[in-house]
């Protein structure tokens, strides 16, 4: 029985769901969105949420601290630091992940961890959380039939779609009181 374990173990083992998922974060935010199958973004999507958070971190830690002396700036910096390593750990090695311009034609200098920390992290940096989308497509992938979603980024101002409530059942009218039958004498 699995009582207590959390999330889809996706029929890999640890360490290849670890790989699965550093894979698809670093291709999410290289692109900022992607294809693939229903239960991977939803499981992508925790993953790659904490990673936007250690960076939106490092950019208000970095933002509070300017402009408040050279002793405050520092310790700011170590702070963002710190937040760099630990986004560093949970992403893996980054050495040989350029970030590509839109047309997939000539790789920048940029690593993917240069991104989020440059321009991802800033660009959340008024959200409180929710950095993802997840839509599901109505048709199925070609070979094993398996349900497909976009993931991808928000943009800068841009909220969710909440999901609008079904309107209420208008109330139903009172039934009309019964005649009395006229009376004789």
């Amino acid at each position: 029985m699995r009582h207590g374990k959390r999330g889809r173990h996706l029929n890999r083992k640890p360490s290849h769901r670890r790989s699965l998922f550093r894979n698809l974060a670093r291709a999410l935010f290289t692109h900022e969105s992607i294809v693939t199958t229903t239960p991977k973004a939803k499981e992508l999507r925790p993953f790659a949420e904490k990673l936007i958070t250690l960076a939106k971190k490092a950019a208000l830690v970095v933002a509070e601290a300017s402009g408040k002396g050279e002793a405050e700036e520092k310790k700011a910096r170590i702070a963002a630091l710190h937040y760099r390593r630990q986004a560093m750990a949970l992403l893996g090695p980054t050495h040989g992940t350029g970030v590509w311009d839109k047309n997939d034609e000539n790789p920048t200098n940029d690593t993917v961890l240069k991104k989020l920390f440059r321009e991802i992290g800033p660009r959340y940096a008024a959200r409180p959380g929710g950095y993802t989308r997840i839509m599901k497509q109505h048709y199925r992938r070609l070979g094993d039939a398996g349900e497909t979603s976009i993931i991808e980024l928000l943009k800068a101002n841009e909220a969710k779609a909440a999901k609008q409530p079904a309107p209420a059942a208008p109330a139903l009218a009172p039934a009309p009181a019964p005649e009395a039958a006229p009376a004789t004498t």
